[in-house]
């Protein structure tokens, strides 16, 4: 839990940028805090209590470096919600937010989405820290809905996921007009970035509103394709039915069976961690949301449960499910159909969200809806979902994080005046010497 939020300024820090700390107002927002700080990054606001390492926590490899001093304003507050999952702060309110606002500003402004079911601090390591040292002003969201009962929001299935969508938009327009406020001008790039759920709000974002962007990045973002074609729901009851087998004999046809579901050849050392921590909870909670009827009274299903149990999700077969499941994942889906320019990253080895089925399968849809010419995707070899696991297995595989950060200076150079266009999609080699863990080429 964040300690509760109070100005935090040195008395010689009591200059222009805090002047503004009263006038402040976020439009939209039901209540807002705003402080004053000596450094909005990690290195300050940990120990200010302006951000919350759990929020963060996996998501960077261990040696990961990060830039510090960024003086500057931080607003924290919430729009206006009916769900009450978010604690942060002590306010037991969902769609919480927080926007930083640089004393040093580069007239352009970041806006992201959280990871997987995190808090609106998710991103606060990888993407804000980052971006705050290159000048930008930053604005997060908790999507409006957090943790792992996120599926109980909503009246209808798919509409937590929906929500999302409109909580980056409504965090998006809001963090706009409090910069233009603050710095007395509308910011002169305004782009949108997002790690897995978070990237997935970056493609939808600049696929239904690109008037409010000037681009993108996207790392390893979900991708739900309309219709009755694959996804995470998928091949997640395979891993949860054939990895076991697999595990405990070497059975070639469970092995078999997990190819062809969409896992890369090659990715089989990161299977043992996925089936322990992420694949289980990850399909019934998902598929909770968009089809809660499967598994009759039961919330979100059995965990590990064996294949043949009733109601077991290792069963779950999602091509043969009632219209309705298949309508409600179709709210949620995307078209390819971007307006601005996206960089995708992917590692090769992700094993949540296996790079065949998301990275590879979104990029054909850009292409098919006749969008390639906006989109550049890096396959990132040795690279899976989350950067702990480089740590796990360093002589095998590199972190995703520094190629996120290359993709938004190659997306700079992009939609600059008289812009210069990035290398064309390309799988990018693991490198065998350098420093993996906080440098990416992707030319």
């Amino acid at each position: 839990m964040v300690i509760p939020l109070t100005p935090v300024a040195s008395p010689a820090a009591a200059d222009a940028r805090c002047a503004d700390l009263k006038r402040l107002r976020v439009p939209g927002a039901q209540h807002q805090v705003a402080a004053c700080l000596d450094d909005l990054t990690t290195a300050g606001t940990v120990a200010s209590g302006h951000t919350d390492p759990a929020d963060w926590q996996a998501l960077h490899a261990a040696g990961t470096r990060n830039p510090s001093g960024v003086p500057g304003l931080q607003i924290d507050g919430y729009f206006h919600d009916t769900s009450t999952f978010n604690p942060t702060h002590g306010w037991n309110h969902d769609a919480q937010f927080v926007i930083r606002l640089p004393e040093r500003w580069n007239g352009g402004l970041v806006v992201a989405g959280a990871p997987g079911n995190r808090r609106q601090y998710a991103n606060d390591f990888t993407i804000s820290d980052y971006v705050l040292a290159r000048g930008y002003a930053y604005a997060s969201t908790d999507k409006g809905n957090v943790d792992a009962g996120f599926y109980h929001d909503g009246e209808r299935p798919g509409d937590a996921i929906r929500e999302w969508y409109r909580r980056m938009t409504e965090v998006t327009v809001a963090a706009r007009a409090t910069v233009a406020s603050h710095y007395g001008r509308q910011p002169r790039r305004t782009y949108a970035m997002g790690i897995s759920n978070g990237g997935q709000l970056v493609r939808w974002a600049l696929e239904n509103h690109p008037e409010l962007y000037d681009g993108g990045v996207d790392s390893e973002g979900t991708y739900w394709p309309p219709g009755n074609r694959p996804n995470a729901l998928t091949y997640l009851p395979v891993a949860l039915r054939e990895y076991p087998k697999y595990a405990a004999t070497g059975d070639e046809r469970a092995h078999a069976a997990m190819l062809r579901a969409g896992f890369a050849p090659g990715s089989e050392f990161l299977w043992d961690f996925n089936y322990r921590i992420l694949w289980d909870g990850t399909q019934r909670r998902y598929r909770e949301e968009v089809d809660p009827g499967f598994d009759g009274d039961l919330d979100a299903g059995i965990p590990y449960c064996q294949s043949g149990t009733p109601n077991c999700d290792a069963d779950y077969d999602y091509h043969n499910r009632p219209k309705s499941v298949h309508d409600a994942v179709r709210r949620a889906s995307h078209s390819g159909r971007i307006g601005k320019p996206l960089i995708t990253v992917q590692g090769t080895l992700d094993t949540l969200l296996p790079i065949k089925v998301h990275g590879d399968a979104y990029a054909d849809a850009v292409r098919e809806q006749g969008r390639g010419a906006l989109h550049r995707y890096y396959r990132i070899e040795g690279a899976s979902h989350l950067d702990s696991e480089y740590d796990m297995f360093p002589d095998r595989m590199r972190p995703l994080l520094p190629c996120m950060r290359t993709a938004l200076e190659a997306l700079e150079r992009w939609t600059a005046d008289h812009g210069r266009q990035p290398p064309g999609s390309a799988t990018i080699p693991r490198p065998t010497s350098g420093d993996v863990v906080n440098t990416c080429a992707i030319s």
